[in-house]
């Protein structure tokens, strides 16, 4: 579905002033190429200036009528198709530059012709022409905006040429075409073709087809390579060769039908199921830089005719297929063609469009479609931009946003959609933002900020313009001035339209958004999206980094952000979880955002899910932000009227230190009497010794004694556990954090002895108080390594298990106080191997741990040693690992494969530690030679190049 806005895309226009009647026109860098029409011959250039100023530049001769024409950033060359006595001819203008400092000579050569050094100097002040002949008439064509290279279309066939830069000497460089590869593409007359990057879209009246080249690995013979790239695609011959008569016979009466195949959409793999054979034809002179490719198809797509109660509409014609790159964010773009090459693809989009629908696809990483557009009217002709779609009717210019940037930054950024950043989904509706009055469009480009339009009006229309009418455009009106003379009669102008800037439109569309913020929830979250991803794409622009108006766009887009994160906080919608990365990208701190959404004073607010979930997860995470007394309060006052449960768990967050103990425990107290708990009475009992109230602390504590001694002499409830973490935290007593850490081992340990699950689902999980608590270590990849061969019965505590070798993982924990608790799991599997190598490591008993990880664990011996044997003890290798591990692979033999490839690790890094003196009396004198022998060369070969 299309949302309508009546929003101002467009600004001022102003009249390209053509000496002829335009024929065909593109863009290209700074300039402005018409062809006149089959009566002059002759291509103008303009020079585009700020503005939308125009200036001509020149103009140079054509062979003659221009029926297609095209320009490339790349090399800065214009490539027609030309007409003259009923043949067409494809040629490349270079230099053309030249022109508007006066020179006139002009150079044509055919493709490949060998220059001259003596004509240097002749060749830096001329324009060159470079024709290309082809055996078949060229169609349609195309420039690749990444390298240059060109893609012509005729019928049955695709032919590529590479740009080459040919050095002629130090003073001077000249363009010229090489043709690599020529695509066979039985029964297909291409109606339009676009190229990027190897990709290639064709199209025929009712079909699309979007192929990619693929470099194979290049065989040792070239012309093998050639012939089998060729091959590759070539259709299984299924069918029946000779016609016979009764098949002539039923082909002239089908002639007298309108044969219609079905529609039919194939995506990624399934599209080699379209029955296009192609083959490759490699015309490239066989060296050792010959590249080989391969087709991939990437999609396919049939349309059928509209259908009228009259019949079917003969106008049904796909128009203007469009290959839309957008390149990596932060990758600079200056003039010189050689920066530009040095820009980094991305995604890439393409557009197709019907005379009443337009399509967008996603042809990068992932083919899928993107959007669909349903026009008001019929299109003549449309034009895609990494900001809006702009389509031409017969009446109006209408403008479309896009959602090619809300694709791209999914690809470039693999944290949107988490909870750390955001992006407006690519699935949403895309709006129209204008449809602007012109009397009779007929084509239309981009460049940058400025629209080519194309209109000419028929004889009627010209009649009724002459009528008072509304204006055209709202702004700047007073500075356009219709042409007076004789050359404006024929009703034909061509029109330069400047669009607002994105900041300038990005303001009108967020104040736009503010006549649905009480009204229309979704409207209002519509167009803030919109705008956020006008900027966006903005900032993925490759001209970004060198803009005027770079640090401002960066602030309009965390001020997007900002306004997103309101809107989701504020209304009660089913994503109000995005009020969370929003608020994180817009760089805005917790306090700031409390001052956005909580009134001042004691005054009573209803608060939204977004909000407190925005809320919870800062205070719940290790956020370095410590809310003043004030904002706490705040903070204090908002769960206890929106979710007094969470209040319990909002005060042990490190970011609450500086609330009002007095307070939050008036607060608690009413809560207990709605909701009492054990969290909440300790809880209360934390605030009592944040005051200094001993006597409140012991009452509070004393209260609950029963019920958490009820189950058993060691069963402590699970939120008395939850309460001891927390603790951990905020503990500096060393005295106090040993306490703790030996009633937290021993309560892991009567868990996991005992086979007990806690009753309630912790609060926090190993990976949680990694993050948050030092007390907790990252856990050992040997242990790791131990623990993959679990048994059972260990995953289903897998949370305490890994807690417990967590704390024993970190420094704090006293390990010769927490033997005797850690008894119970001296034959607990693989979970007591774990424990008791731990502890043995930790008291510097490190061949004890080996000896048990050799007996029962051989896998994980090397790892151990890899993360435990260390700087002063680095000679355990070679004095207790490797003698062990010689001996135990001479018993087993071939019958332990983990001893003898654990013993080859060894070896490789006592090699590197000895002398080869001293590695060499380590090594068996009975040893196999063939075994051993490589890591003695490794030693002596260190030790020669040291």
């Amino acid at each position: 579905m299309v949302q309508l806005y009546n929003l101002h895309p467009f600004g001022s226009q102003r009249v390209v002033p053509c000496r002829q009647e335009p024929a065909r026109f593109c863009c290209g860098r700074d300039v402005l190429f018409v062809a006149g029409t089959a009566a002059s011959c002759r291509v103008e250039v303009f020079a585009l200036r700020e503005q939308g100023r125009c200036d001509a530049l020149g103009s140079f001769a054509t062979l003659g009528p221009v029926l297609r024409m095209a320009h490339s950033q790349a090399g800065d060359y214009l490539v027609t198709i030309e007409e003259k006595s009923k043949a067409t001819f494809l040629r490349a203008y270079m230099n053309w530059r030249c022109m508007s400092a006066g020179s006139s000579r002009v150079c044509v050569r055919m493709v490949g012709h060998k220059m001259e050094e003596s004509y240097s100097e002749t060749l830096k002040e001329q324009m060159s022409v470079v024709e290309m002949p082809l055996s078949d008439p060229p169609l349609c064509v195309s420039c690749c905006p990444v390298n240059g290279d060109l893609l012509v279309g005729c019928k049955n066939k695709l032919v590529m040429f590479c740009l080459k830069y040919l050095v002629i000497n130090q003073n001077l460089t000249v363009l010229d075409f090489e043709r690599s590869l020529i695509l066979h593409i039985d029964n297909v007359i291409p109606t339009e073709v676009a190229f990027c990057a190897r990709h290639i879209a064709v199209t025929t009246e009712l079909d699309v087809l979007i192929l990619k080249l693929e470099l194979v690995q290049q065989s040792t013979d070239v012309t093998e390579c050639a012939h089998r790239v060729s091959t590759l695609e070539k259709p299984v011959d299924g069918g029946v060769k000779d016609e016979g008569p009764s098949t002539r016979t039923l082909q002239l009466e089908l002639d007298e039908f309108v044969v219609c195949q079905k529609p039919v959409e194939l995506l990624g793999e399934e599209s080699k199921l379209c029955e296009i054979p192609i083959t490759l034809e490699s015309t490239d002179l066989p060296t050792e830089d010959t590249k080989c490719f391969q087709v991939r198809y990437l999609l396919f797509r049939r349309f059928t005719p509209d259908q009228s109660p009259f019949g079917f509409c003969e106008e049904t014609k796909l128009h203007s297929v469009q290959l839309l790159p957008v390149y990596q964010t932060g990758s600079s773009v200056t003039a010189h063609e050689e920066t530009e090459n040095k820009r980094e693809l991305m995604s890439l989009f393409c557009f197709f469009s019907l005379p009443h629908v337009g399509y967008v696809y996603s042809v990068g990483k992932l083919v899928e479609l993107i959007s669909t557009y349903q026009y008001s009217e019929k299109s003549e002709q449309a034009v895609l931009t990494p900001q809006f779609l702009h389509v031409i009717t017969s009446e109006n210019l209408q403008c479309f946003t896009v959602r090619c940037s809300a694709a791209a930054a999914r690809d470039e950024d693999p944290y949107i959609d988490t909870t750390i950043k955001a992006c407006p989904p690519i699935a949403l509706d895309v709006c129209a933002l204008r449809m602007q009055l012109f009397i009779g469009p007929r084509a239309i480009c981009h460049f940058k900020n400025h629209i080519i339009l194309l209109t000419k009006a028929d004889m009627e229309d010209i009649t009724e313009r002459r009528k008072p009418t509304r204006r055209m455009l709202s702004r700047k009106d007073d500075c356009i001035k219709s042409r007076a003379n004789s050359e404006s009669e024929p009703g034909w102008n061509l029109y330069i339209i400047n669009t607002v800037s994105t900041i300038q439109l990005y303001r009108e569309m967020v104040d736009y958004s503010r006549t649905y913020e009480n009204v229309k929830t979704e409207s209002c979250i519509h167009l803030l999206s919109e705008a956020h991803l006008l900027v966006r794409a903005a900032i993925m622009d490759p001209h970004f980094l060198n803009s005027d108006e770079k640090e401002e766009l960066l602030r309009v887009f965390r001020e997007s952000c900002a306004a997103l994160g309101d809107c989701y906080s504020r209304f009660d919608t089913e994503d109000y979880h995005l009020a969370l990365p929003y608020y994180r990208m817009s760089g805005l701190s917790m306090a700031e955002v409390l001052k956005r959404l909580v009134s001042e004073g004691d005054e009573i607010q209803t608060y939204e899910r977004g909000f407190l979930f925005y809320l919870t997860h800062c205070l719940n995470e290790d956020v370095n932000e410590e809310l003043s007394k004030e904002s706490a309060n705040k903070v204090l006052q908002i769960f206890y009227l929106a979710d007094p449960a969470q209040l319990p768990h909002i005060l042990c967050s490190p970011c609450m230190r500086n609330v009002c103990p007095l307070r939050a425990v008036k607060y608690l107290q009413k809560v207990e009497k709605i909701m009492p708990s054990v969290v909440l009475t300790l809880t209360k009992a934390f605030m009592a010794l944040k005051t200094g109230d001993l006597a409140m602390y012991e009452h509070e504590m004393d209260s609950y004694k029963e019920i958490l001694c009820s189950n058993s002499e060691h069963a402590i409830p699970q939120l008395l556990v939850d309460f001891w973490e927390a603790l951990l935290v905020v503990c500096s007593q060393e005295e106090t954090l040993q306490e703790l850490l030996l009633r937290l081992t021993s309560q892991y340990v009567w868990r996991i002895s005992k086979q007990q699950f806690p009753e309630t689902k912790p609060l926090r999980t190993t990976e949680d108080l990694i993050n948050s608590c030092n007390h907790f270590g990252l856990i050992f990849p040997w242990v790791t390594s131990v623990m993959s061969v679990e048994s059972p019965s260990d995953k289903s505590y897998h949370e305490d298990i890994s807690k417990l070798q967590s704390l024993l993982c970190s420094q704090s924990i006293n390990i010769a106080s927490a033997l005797p608790v850690l008894e119970p799991l001296t034959e607990a599997g693989n979970v007591g191997l774990t424990i008791h190598v731990l502890c043995n490591t930790r008291l510097g008993k490190y061949e004890e741990a080996i000896d048990q990880l050799l007996k029962r664990c051989p896998d994980a011996v090397v790892l151990y040693a890899q993360h435990e044997l260390k700087d002063d003890n680095r000679a355990v290798w070679w004095n207790k690992l490797l003698p062990e591990l010689l001996k135990r692979a001479r018993l087993a033999g071939n019958d332990c494969p983990v001893l003898i490839s654990s013993l080859k690790e060894t070896l490789s890094v006592v090699a590197v530690e000895l002398e080869l003196s001293d590695f060499l009396s380590l090594l068996p004198e009975d040893g196999t030679a063939a075994f051993f022998l490589p890591h003695l060369l490794h030693c002596s070969q260190r030790k020669l190049l040291t």
